[in-house]
């Protein structure tokens, strides 16, 4: 008998290990520092859905710009993750939330499980 919670234990942790990997490719980019900084001044968050968001309604055109090319970079790791393990997308970007959230620096935004922003 196959042990099922096993087998699904080790696809989530690939599932993880490739979004982080994901995470990386996506950040390395030569967008990455001003990625960090604008964490850094509280115009970006991570959500918990696996996507950026603006923890700040007023967060300057270039600043929401650098957000919607990552979430479009993200979006597309998200379904190829997502085709490759057989699992819905919404759940490989769970899977990066929680990791991505458990990554940002002390001080930057995560936004928690009922949707308020707050500081880590």
């Amino acid at each position: 008998m196959i042990n099922t919670s096993l087998d699904q234990g080790n696809a989530m942790k690939a599932l993880i290990t490739a979004c982080l990997l994901s995470l990386l490719v996506i950040m390395h980019g030569a967008f990455a520092a001003d990625l960090k900084t604008a964490k850094q001044q509280g115009w970006i968050g991570e959500q918990n859905d696996g996507y950026l968001g603006l923890p700040k309604n007023d967060a300057p055109p270039d600043v929401k710009a650098l957000v919607a090319d990552v979430n479009g970079q993200r979006k597309a790791q998200f379904e190829q993750i997502a085709a490759r393990n057989g699992i819905p997308e919404a759940e490989a970007a769970r899977v990066f939330a929680r990791e991505a959230a458990e990554r940002t620096l002390p001080g930057n935004y995560v936004q928690n499980q009922s949707g308020a922003w707050v500081r880590k």
